[in-house]
């Protein structure tokens, strides 16, 4: 396992103690730990969303595509029972 060094200001250090002791975390790491693995997994969702708007800006759906959506969706709410 890779260790990083790292220096935070006081007022941070204070807050992750904070979470340390109210059980949120486990530790000042495992809060590091949590948040670059929060940091990595919303920079991936948002490179997957620019991904698949480029690809529905290369290749829109087709009105037909979009209207059997619609169709669908309006079955569907027919077929509730509220």
């Amino acid at each position: 396992m890779a260790q990083l060094v790292t220096r935070i200001d006081d007022d941070l250090a204070r807050e992750i103690d904070d979470l340390v002791s109210d059980g949120i975390v486990a530790s000042r790491s495992a809060a590091v730990r949590l948040a670059l693995v929060d940091l990595i997994d919303r920079h991936r969702r948002r490179r997957i969303g620019r991904s698949i708007v480029a690809g529905y800006t290369r290749l829109p759906q087709t009105d037909a595509e979009v209207g059997f959506a619609d169709e669908t969706t309006r079955r569907m709410i027919a077929d509730e029972t509220w």
